[in-house]
């Protein structure tokens, strides 16, 4: 049997059920779904469970879209029903990886009711280095796809390749915006920092460089897992 291939079912064998916390522009998108991959469990995103009910059209959704056009947050109690169903989906047997929640202890102890965490993977991340990996990403208007002017760019300037979309930098990926938006993690994921330190292993992960490749910090992390004892060596 291929090495590789004997590895990731020897790593199945053990559910685990992670939470990964990282600064805007930290790569927690990009990490989890390549360790939701390595680990062969669910990679959760509460943006993209939201988008999905919305355009399935559920009622879940529909609630959903009633607070995102006033502008308002999603109340914390649609949060957690939205979570419970997709964690009790039969591709989250194995375990998850959940990247956008929580957000406050509130919402963490409300998770408590539902799922048994096994970690946390913090991603520690210079300001400088998001500030350069932000200010420099675009957004496809028309499907979301992300590009880099500097490390990931399209076939065509300005153009989406998947879509044919029009790349454009987001408000809040200017060097101010992300300077503020920076302050507000920091004010929101100290508390939630407490309230797991000594209740569960906070694996933190450093990347100190824009150019690091994301397979070398989803190595870091696997090995941060094997010595918590949450995967197979």
């Amino acid at each position: 049997m291929d090495q590789v291939l004997w590895k990731r079912r020897e790593r199945a064998r053990l559910k685990t059920n992670l939470i990964i916390f990282g600064p805007p522009g930290a790569g927690k998108g990009t990490y989890a779904s390549r360790l939701a991959a390595e680990l062969r469990i669910a990679n959760i995103a509460t943006g993209d469970i939201f988008r999905n009910e919305i355009n399935g059209k559920t009622d879940l959704g529909r609630r959903i879209v009633s607070f995102v056009e006033k502008g308002s947050l999603v109340p914390d109690e649609i949060v957690i029903e939205v979570l419970k169903k997709r964690i009790s989906q039969p591709n989250s047997q194995r375990g998850f990886i959940l990247d956008g929640y929580p957000r406050t202890v509130e919402q963490a102890k409300a998770l408590d009711t539902i799922a048994k965490v096994d970690a946390i993977i913090r991603l520690i991340v210079p300001e400088r280095v998001i500030i350069e990996r932000l200010s420099t990403r675009r957004v496809c208007e028309k499907c979301g796809a992300i590009y880099n002017v500097k490390y990931l760019r399209p076939k065509i300037e300005g153009v989406c390749d998947k879509c044919g979309g029009e790349l454009i930098q987001r408000e809040d990926d200017k060097p101010d915006v992300i300077r503020e938006r920076l302050r507000v993690y920091e004010k929101q994921t100290q508390p939630l920092m407490e309230y797991y330190r000594g209740k569960l292993p906070i694996l933190s992960v450093e990347c100190n460089s824009v150019g690091v490749p994301p397979e070398k910090v989803v190595k870091q992390i696997l090995r941060e897992l094997q010595r918590a004892n949450l995967m197979q060596k």
